[in-house]
């Protein structure tokens, strides 16, 4: 027991990896009870909460669901909570931020069902699925009932958005267990639901260590970033046109975030929300003279500047297109959402690597964004 403590411990910074395409591993028994019920503390992150007994842990999540995790059925729980028995063997995730918590932790074998694939890079997940290991139950709003029994899963982590369609399943009587990591506007707390994850799967320990590397390697980052003697800052503003309309996130939103803590001010800093939907005119008086642009799709082929004006022949008029500052990450071709969600620490640096390049090392190439050629 205390070896397999000590290689988790060896190898809980660098299990990140897996996000490239590591092959996910199973959980043996001494492992789940080696973890499970182990001591959580939830620092940076809004969504959830934890309390602990000697043979019960209590999670809220939000304002209206409450969970009560026990390793014994003859626990009786609160009133008001819905007790799962942990660690669970087999759920089902509905998006690319909540499975990102289990590939971070290597635990591919207890995700049984997902939403789809598309835009799913992680080779393990896609074999598991080609090879029935994995089923896909169809999008939010339009789930097939069918597999997600197929599935059978303990419990399904649902995130829920305004298209919903959770009513089927409810019906099932599968526990609902809301992952709200999308809601969090700090990227530490976005990044530490997968504590969340870890105390459902019987990985609390893992989890933590994981994390105090992020959060280790993130507030280094900014702590060298915020002792820089700037006469100026550069700033930074976000997006593109779409059927009319500039969504832009606001000025509380993670990225926003990111953009300060990487030394630079996020043009709508004044904002009070997550996002917002602008004209182009509205953005253009807002960002004409800022310093950088950053822009994240799923373009077909590579992105230049030349598809960048023929998408919206205006984008020419901003300062960053004329001095050739966009900065860009391809969805096509980086698995952003897949793996971003537990790795801020390397978004802030591959923006520190822009904005204030004489903090990272000289041959530092960003793993998501870099400045569009």
């Amino acid at each position: 027991m205390k070896k397999r403590r000590l290689l988790y411990g060896m190898t809980a910074l660098v299990i990140l990896c897996a996000c490239t395409g590591k092959e996910g591993k199973g959980q043996g028994a001494d492992g789940e009870n080696a973890d499970s019920l182990a001591v959580v503390t939830v620092k940076y992150a809004t969504g959830f909460s934890v309390r602990d007994s000697a043979d019960v842990r209590l999670v809220d999540v939000g304002r209206h669901d409450h969970f009560a995790l026990v390793n014994n059925d003859t626990i009786t729980v609160p009133e008001g909570y819905t007790k799962v028995r942990v660690p669970i063997q087999r759920t089902i995730c509905m998006t690319a931020l909540q499975l990102s918590n289990f590939t971070a932790l290597d635990a591919h074998d207890v995700v049984k069902g997902l939403t789809g694939t598309k835009n799913l890079y992680n080779q393990d997940i896609l074999e598991r699925v080609k090879n029935g290991q994995i089923v896909k139950i169809g999008m939010e709003g339009n789930f097939d009932t069918e597999m997600v029994l197929a599935a059978n899963p303990d419990v399904i982590f649902i995130s829920p958005f305004k298209r919903g369609g959770y009513e089927p399943i409810k019906e099932t009587g599968i526990t609902l267990v809301p992952h709200l990591g999308y809601k969090e506007l700090d990227p530490l707390g976005q990044a530490e639901w997968i504590k969340f994850i870890g105390m459902f799967i019987g990985k609390e320990r893992e989890a933590q260590q994981v994390f105090d590397g992020i959060e280790q390697r993130y507030n280094e980052l900014k702590a060298k970033v915020a002792a820089l003697q700037q006469q100026e800052r550069p700033t930074v503003f976000s997006g593109e046109m779409h059927s009319g309309t500039w969504h832009a996130v606001g000025g509380k939103n993670y990225l926003a975030q990111i953009f300060r803590d990487a030394g630079a001010d996020y043009v709508i800093h004044d904002d009070e929300t997550a996002g917002e939907n602008l004209e182009f005119e509205q953005m253009y008086n807002l960002a004409a003279k800022a310093t950088y642009w950053r822009i994240l799709n799923s373009f077909q082929g590579d992105f230049s500047y030349e598809a960048l004006k023929a998408s919206e022949p205006r984008n020419e008029l901003f300062e960053a297109f004329k001095q050739k500052k966009v900065i860009y990450c391809n969805m096509k071709k980086q698995a952003y959402y897949e793996c971003s969600p537990v790795e801020p620490d390397v978004l802030l640096k591959d923006f520190v690597a822009i904005f204030h390049p004489e903090l990272v090392e000289k041959d530092y190439q960003g793993k998501y964004y870099r400045l569009l050629k």
